[in-house]
This record gives C-alpha cells, structure tokens and sequence, in this order.
C-alpha cells in the first residue's frame, strides 16, 4: 500500500475567538482519519494516508518558519494551511496568493507592514495547486456552504500562502493551497457561521480530494477561475 503525508497547518490564536475552526479541524481530521474509500475504484483504496498538524504564531516573521520545520521534519506531498474569515458565511477556497504584505492591524508581534512585498525577487503571485472544483463538487454533496475567493488579503494568512506556494514551486511533486473557515456557530446560519462538525467535514473533504488528485491528477478536478 503507498503511503503519504500530509502537512495541516493552522493559526494558534485569534482575539475574542473561542473555538478556532483552524485549529480544533486539523486536530479532528488528524484523530479521526479521512473514513473509509468510496470503493475499490477508489484511490484512498490503495493509500495509507498520515496527518500531520502544526499549529502557527500569526506572525509575518515566525508563520513559515514555524510551518516549513514541520514540512522539514515530516516530507509532506500535500500541505494545506488553514486560517479564519471573520466575515465568512461558508467555507473559502483560496484560489491566489498575492506577493504583498499591508496591514493597519498588527500581528502578534506587533508589526504593521505598509505595501511591502513578500519576496523581493519573487512573482507578482501564485495559483493554489488543489482541486478547487472536485472539493466544491463534494462540498455540494455534503451540503457545506462554500465558495471561492479570489486572494486571501494581505495580512499573515496571505504571507503564509504565498511562502508555501513559493516553496511548492521549487520542489518536483508537493501540492499545496489555503483554506479560510468561518467562524464557528451553533446552527445552519449565514449570520452564525456554520457547525464545527460541518466544517471539520469539509476539511476532511479537501484532505480527500488533494490526496485522490494527487494519487490521479486530471485537468478536470482543477478551477481557480
């Protein structure tokens, strides 16, 4: 049986938040597993799949170091990080990460970058390397409020991205992406945000399709548009 890893990362604290979906979902995935194939035409049929989870300082100066000594340590092909939209009414699927730094707030070093880019020598942007439109089919099918978006801002969510992408670029086969949860609510509600139980369900549905499209890539699982 082949074997992989994977990497999922999440943010260790945001003021006035409770219950962290970016950290309480990578833990369950992590405890729980992915569950069982759909069938033995199934690529988790044939994959003995191992989770790793990392938890990160929202700091533009410690984010990817922290993240990448754990890609270091562990040899992921997949590294999915994931964060927190306050304004989220589901699920966001981060299509791009911008090479820009500029925030009025500050992270949790105190530091308030103003236009600065990432990477001084690198390109103006990257697309996500996961199957935006396989996980959007079984977010449909588990009935999971989601949606795209276009970047993922400019503060430490956005510099963890970009610096994971930028690391992906260089390496022959790892896939890598972002995924910003809502907050989590009680009830089925866009003013609420949604379940923890519904959003550690969709996160075990994008670990599921990166690790099929891993083991199987085709054109047709991707959309970043």
């Amino acid at each position: 049986m082949r074997e992989l890893n994977v990497v999922i990362s999440g943010f260790d604290h945001y003021d006035g938040v409770d219950v962290n979906p970016a950290i309480e979902v990578p833990k369950a995935i992590a405890e729980q597993g992915l569950g069982p194939a759909s069938g033995p035409d199934d690529p988790l049929d044939q994959v003995e799949v191992t989770i790793h989870v990392v938890s990160i300082p929202v700091s533009f100066a410690k984010a990817w170091p922290t993240l990448k000594e754990t890609i270091e340590a562990t040899r992921p092909d997949i590294v999915i990080a994931t964060g927190l939209k306050h304004s989220a009414r589901g699920v966001m699927l981060e299509r791009c990460a911008t090479n820009l730094m500029d925030t009025a707030k500050p992270d949790a070093d105190n530091v308030t970058p103003r236009r600065e880019p990432i990477d001084p020598d690198g390109p103006a942007a990257y697309w996500t390397r996961l199957p935006l439109r396989s996980i959007l089919n079984d977010f449909a099918d588990d009935s999971i409020p989601a949606t795209l978006s276009s970047d993922a801002g400019t503060f430490v969510c956005n510099s963890l991205f970009y610096n994971l992408l930028n690391w992906t670029a260089t390496q022959e086969r790892v896939l890598g992406g972002f995924v910003s949860f809502p907050l989590v609510g009680l009830a089925h509600s866009s003013q609420n945000g949604l379940p923890l139980e519904q959003q550690i369900a969709a996160g075990r549905d994008v670990v599921r399709e990166a690790v099929r499209y891993y083991l199987k890539p085709s054109s047709s699982d991707i959309l970043i548009a």
